[in-house]
This record gives C-alpha cells, sequence and structure tokens, in this order.
C-alpha cells in the first residue's frame, strides 16, 4: 500500500454525504469511526469486537478510569458497559482525520445524551490499516469537556 499522509476535516451535520470528498482512504477511516459510536450506541459487542485489534498493544481511556490495555481488558469493559441499563446516544461533531500511511486518527467531540442527563467528551481514536486493508481500532482516549468555552478558559486563567 503506498503511503499517504492526509488532513481532513467533516462535520457531524453532514452525517454521511460527502464522505467521498475526503477521499477515500480519510472516507473509511470515518466510516469506521462512526461504526464505532453506533456500535457503542446500540450496545452491540460483536459490532465492536470486529472494529478493534484483538492486541496486546490496544489501549482504550473511559472518561475517568484508567487506561485499559490489551483487546482482553478492552473487551471486558465494553462487556460491562453493554450489561448495564443505561442507554446512551451520541451525536458525534467536530470530526477531523488524519492519515499518515497505515495509521489514522480522528478527534472529536462525543455529545452524550442520556436519560435525565447530557454531556460532551473529546475524544481521540486511532486506526491501524490492516494486512487485509480494513481499518481497525487501536486507541481510543475520552476526555470529559469541563468547560463550555474558550471564554470561560480566559477567565479561568484570569482567576
Amino acid at each position: 500500500m503506498a503511503p499517504d499522509s492526509s488532513d481532513f476535516s467533516a462535520t457531524g451535520d453532514d452525517e454521511w454525504a460527502g464522505l467521498e470528498a475526503l477521499g477515500p482512504v480519510a472516507a473509511a477511516v470515518l466510516e469506521v469511526n462512526r461504526a464505532f459510536y453506533e456500535a457503542f450506541e446500540t450496545s452491540d459487542f460483536n459490532a465492536m469486537s470486529d472494529l478493534w485489534v484483538h492486541e496486546d498493544h490496544a489501549v482504550c481511556v473511559h472518561p475517568g478510569w484508567t487506561a485499559l490495555r490489551g483487546w482482553a481488558s478492552i473487551a471486558s469493559s465494553w462487556a460491562a458497559m453493554f450489561d448495564g441499563p443505561q442507554h446512551i446516544q451520541f451525536i458525534v461533531t467536530d470530526e477531523h482525520v488524519s492519515v499518515n500511511g497505515d495509521v489514522a486518527w480522528v478527534s472529536c467531540d462525543e455529545n452524550l445524551l442520556t436519560i435525565g442527563a447530557s454531556a460532551t467528551v473529546n475524544a481521540l481514536n486511532i486506526f491501524e490499516r490492516a494486512q487485509d486493508g480494513q481499518w481497525r481500532m487501536v486507541a481510543h482516549h475520552g476526555a470529559p469537556v469541563m468547560i463550555s468555552s474558550d471564554e470561560e478558559f480566559d477567565d479561568d486563567l484570569d482567576n
């Protein structure tokens, strides 16, 4: 596979439309990223499992959790979350995809809606292209957003 280095942006507003304009590699990465959130939202463990590399170098940091290393630990976390009663709806916005050879990453905002609550999480999802040409998640890091704007951040710095 020819190395390719690209940086693209997409908005959550366009849903699946216009992915082709990003180029086939970036579009493929965004499709896998979006499949990740669909599997999460529907609590589909098998779909989630298909999206991840099943290797020791996989890493997952759920918001507020310590880092989980290796597929076995990551799989256990998804199984536990999917067994819970809480349904989470995701509205993913501000997607930015970068590709460098066989590694790609997507930064995005996860806007979470649950019964009686909502939150925003900044996420970084890292993918690697497998020998079969498919993109698989190798890392997910979610960090809760504690402030809502640059203005609030500037106010905090002034105090």
